[in-house]
């Protein structure tokens, strides 16, 4: 999953361009995410992130039926291009990472329904040709460390497909609705966050029996439940904000 937010300059990995490339890891400074206010997360991860970040549902383009495809992000930013989980120090200021974004500075680019490509951000300024871990050997061949990346991206791939499902049987359901944070700053100005989704409660509520045994068997109940929780953070979101502003230091 390319995001032109965080990979700036998307690549395929290739034995002949990146023979000699090396990668200096874990990724220390995460100011390349500085303009990242939302990404996608996986159902996998909802109880990590809940803890830390709101997650919220937005529309992502059409399903294969024709209707709204619903995706779930955490929250980073409550204006655009922010992210108030990157400190001044470049500096992650949350326990956890979301796996697209610990992925980096690799991702998936699709070329097609069928095949895609192990791509990487060829503007980090972590890549290396003396330094860090090594692409390929000495004869071509893929390391062990990128087949490991190989293998961590197909299985975030393989979440992002599962969790597009969970996310259709909600909007089956008719259980989203579009919802809007409105906040008042110390000066008195407004801010409002609009353009996402909840999951509406008295329409969950009002589910019949046989649908709410189903959410539950599926995984959903729990995932919706932490989706609830998480949507505390936007407070942490607000004060983070108004710390940020000129006035503020």
């Amino acid at each position: 999953m390319i995001n032109q937010l965080l990979h700036r300059q998307p690549v395929a990995v290739d034995r002949n361009e990146h023979r000699f490339m090396r990668v200096r890891m874990p990724v220390g400074d995460w100011s390349v995410a500085s303009r990242l206010n939302a990404l996608f997360v996986a159902a996998a991860e909802f109880g990590d992130v809940a803890r830390e970040f709101p997650i919220v549902f937005v529309r992502a383009g059409n399903d294969d039926d024709g209707q709204p495809a619903i995706a779930p992000i955490a929250v980073f930013g409550l204006v655009q291009e922010e992210n108030l989980f990157v400190d001044r120090a470049g500096e992650w200021r949350a326990r956890y990472v979301p796996a697209v974004l610990n992925a980096y500075p690799f991702c998936i680019g699709r070329m097609d329904a069928e095949r895609f490509a192990i791509c990487l951000d060829a503007g980090w300024s972590g890549l290396s040709g003396t330094e860090g871990l090594a692409l390929f050997d000495a004869e071509g061949q893929p390391t062990q460390y990128l087949a490991e990346v190989q293998k961590n991206l197909e299985k975030i791939e393989a979440e992002i497909q599962r969790t597009r499902l969970m996310c259709r049987r909600l909007r089956e359901l008719n259980l989203l609705r579009d919802m809007r944070f409105d906040a008042t700053l110390p000066d008195g100005a407004k801010l409002g966050v609009d353009g996402f989704l909840t999951v509406d409660e008295k329409a969950l509520t009002d589910l019949a029996e046989p649908e709410l045994g189903e959410l539950h068997r599926s995984g959903l109940l729990g995932l919706i439940h932490a989706h609830y929780v998480s949507m505390g953070n936007m407070r942490k979101l607000l004060d983070w904000h108004i710390e940020r502003l000129p006035n503020r230091g």
